[in-house]
Formats: C-alpha cells, structure tokens, sequence
C-alpha cells in the first residue's frame, strides 16, 4: 500500500506560466451533422469554432451553440449523472460518453462538499470535456465557495466518505504509472473498485473509525492544499465565466467585481491554487472573489428572494443587478450556491436564473433541473415524468 507522504511521486497537472495578456484557444468546429437533443433540432451546418480566452477561461464565444447550466452537485454522482442524462449529453449506458455533439455544458460550482463522491464527478466532467471538444463542444467548470473552502484547508462541511475517497484516489494516483490527466480521468471508472475494496477488507471499521479519518484528513490536505493535484486540478476553472452574452458564477457578480476585473480575479484565484502567490509561506488569499458575504463565490444577494432581503429592496437588487450586467457586457447571469426550492428560475425579467436546486442527497435530493440557453432563449430541462409542468414552464419563461 502506497503512503501518503508519497507526495513527491504523484503525477500532477502541468504547470502553466501566467501571462499579464490573454490567451486564446480555438476549439475544433463541429461537423456538418443533423441531429437532436432533447427535442430541440439543429440544422445541418458547420459552426464556428469554439474561441476560449483567458487563462483560466474567462470569455468564450460559442456562435450558435446550445448552452446548458448545471447547478451545485455536492458529490452525488448518481444525481449530476441523472441531470446530465436528462440534458442528453450524457450516454445512458454507463459508458460515461458525451453524446451532446456541439453542446456547451457550465457547471456553476460546488462539486465538494456534502457528499461522498466528488473526486469521481471532477473526474468525469474532465473526461466529458475532453470527449466534448472532438465534437466541436465544450464543458466548463466555475469555483464556488466549497472548491476555494477546501483549498483554504476548511473541511467542515466534508462529507466522512469523501475523506474515504481522498485517501483511496490518493492511493491509486500512487500506483498508476500514467500521467496526471490519464489518471485523472480514468478515476471514475475506478472509485467503485477502490470503494468496493476498502469495505471489504478487514481492515475497515467504520465511517468514523479516528485512525482512518485521520489518514483521510492527511490525504484530503494533501491533494486539495495550494499546489496539490486537485487544487492545481481546480486552478484550471474561472470564478467567472463569460459565454456569449451569458455570465456564469457562483454566486454573484457586482459591479466592483466588473471594476477590479474579471480576468485578474480568475488570475489571481488560479495562481492562489496552484501555490504560486505565497508571503514568507503564507498563501495571499484573493480576498474579493472568495471571502466576504459579497464575495463572487459567496454573493447570495440574487437569489434570495424579497422576505430574506435585510439591507436591499427588490427595486435596489435589480438596478444592481442591470448595472453590472451593463458593465461586463452581458444580458443575464446564471448563479447557483442557493437553494431553490421551486427549482430553477429566474427573475428581474429574467436577467438573473438560479440553478442550484439542491439536488445532491447531502442537501434536499430534489429531482435534477438543468437550465438550457438557445439562441438567448431560456427553458428549464426536467425529467421526463413532468413533462407537461416543463412545457408550462417553458412558456413562462419565453
């Protein structure tokens, strides 16, 4: 059994050297192809590529593609693969292969947290990424305010198997010969294996069994602190994301956030993770977009709804919200981090949508919502059986 202070021997993400200007990647465009997904046909053309600019990304240009909004998922697995099943860019089979041809699918943050299989869902949302931009797609990732607790050392909210997970994930990185992002991605065909294993052996107590969880603890520090494999891992993701005309974020930009600058915060939360911005070895925090109640990862001012409101009236929160949209350009902006408990919706004429309803089992374990975006028009995506009560939402929201 490998150990973990096998630090030095673990494959980890490259390292990218940050530059003051951006960069642009061109994604593959997508093949001359007629197909459908979830009802919603798509002429036979050839779009433009894909244009991804920043580092992480931080402005995307996806001419004519369809775009899908994913809420918090807090480690279930077997709800984030039901939403992404339901959103058609998932195989049914349990093959795990991107079936959404040209899709753009955003993930809004808070994969960590409250649930016992994150690793496997980061894992599996790299590979669809992959497997996407053959097809002249993409999916992206946006950090919320459990990725940056997690990387600040705050475990408070992780769940007992999740600790399980880091310590067989740790294991296995050990053991593979491959490079990082083979290993990375081969996680989620094997966490079951490792997980199967472990609750085998006789060497298995519990869930709270202290000597386990304190290896669990070790092993979690280890991949998640500045500069670990999955801090690195995350580093590769935007705080905020802009797509088209669309912002994504977890919990909500304001108009200071526009004024300090986007990109430098994605910058400055990316190097923070990767170990790179460090006083006499103390990490510098980048305080505006992960501390504070205004913070981008932590702004609930959006999605609370007038009765929760203390310091803002609804007429205040939408001229706030119209001025940062104005200011960074955008016509909407999708958020997560709270709860919906009517599911997925909008307001303020609809330049704000919430997408967390609370999916994972760690939270509410509602049924899984997925917000779709085609040119400009949003619907919200549920499952078949309210179908009809889909349909009238859709119709709504027109």
């Amino acid at each position: 059994m490998a150990s973990l202070c096998l630090m030095n021997s673990l494959p980890v993400p490259p390292s990218s050297s940050h530059s003051p200007k951006l960069t642009e990647t061109s994604l593959p465009p997508s093949p001359l192809v007629l197909h459908s997904n979830n009802n919603h046909s798509v002429s036979a053309r050839a779009l433009k590529p894909i244009v991804v600019s920043g580092d992480p990304p931080t402005f995307v240009s996806a001419p004519g593609r369809r775009i899908l909004a994913v809420g918090d998922l807090h480690g279930d697995l077997k709800q984030a693969r039901s939403a992404l099943e339901m959103a058609g860019v998932l195989s049914s089979d349990g093959q795990d292969l991107w079936t959404g041809g040209e899709t753009v699918l955003i993930q809004v943050g808070d994969i960590l947290d409250r649930g016992e299989e994150e690793i496997a869902i980061l894992s599996l949302l790299r590979s669809l990424d992959k497997q996407a931009k053959a097809k002249g797609g993409a999916v992206f990732q946006v950090n919320g305010n459990h990725e940056t607790m997690n990387v600040e050392g705050d475990f408070r909210y992780v769940d007992s198997g999740a600790f399980d997970e880091c310590n067989d994930f740790l294991e296995y990185v050990n053991d593979s010969e491959d490079g990082w992002e083979e290993t990375f991605t081969g996680w989620v065909d094997e966490f079951e294996r490792w997980k199967e294993q472990r609750t085998m052996s006789n060497g298995y107590w519990g869930p709270w069994n202290l000597v386990k969880r304190q290896k669990g603890v070790i092993a979690r520090s280890i991949l998640f602190r500045p500069g670990g494999p999955l801090a690195r891992e995350l580093a590769r993701h935007a705080v905020v994301l802009k797509v088209n005309d669309w912002v994504f974020c977890h919990g909500g930009l304001l108009p200071h956030h526009v004024a300090y600058g986007i990109e430098k915060m994605n910058k400055e939360v990316s190097e923070w993770m990767r170990g790179l911005r460090q006083n006499d070895n103390t990490p510098n925090i980048p305080f505006i977009a992960t501390r504070g109640y205004d913070s981008v990862v932590w702004n609930r001012l959006y999605s609370r709804d007038a009765p929760d409101l203390v310091d803002y009236q609804d007429k205040q929160v939408c001229s706030v919200l119209e001025e940062t949209l104005q200011a960074v350009g955008a016509k909407a902006m999708v958020v997560g981090h709270t709860p919906q408990t009517i599911g997925v919706n909008c307001k303020y004429n609809c330049s704000i949508w919430r997408v967390d309803v609370g999916m994972s089992s760690g939270v509410l374990n509602s049924r899984p919502e997925v917000l779709e975006i085609i040119d400009d028009k949003a619907r919200v995506i549920r499952s078949k059986r309210d179908r009809y009560s889909e349909e009238l939402q859709a119709v709504a929201y027109t």
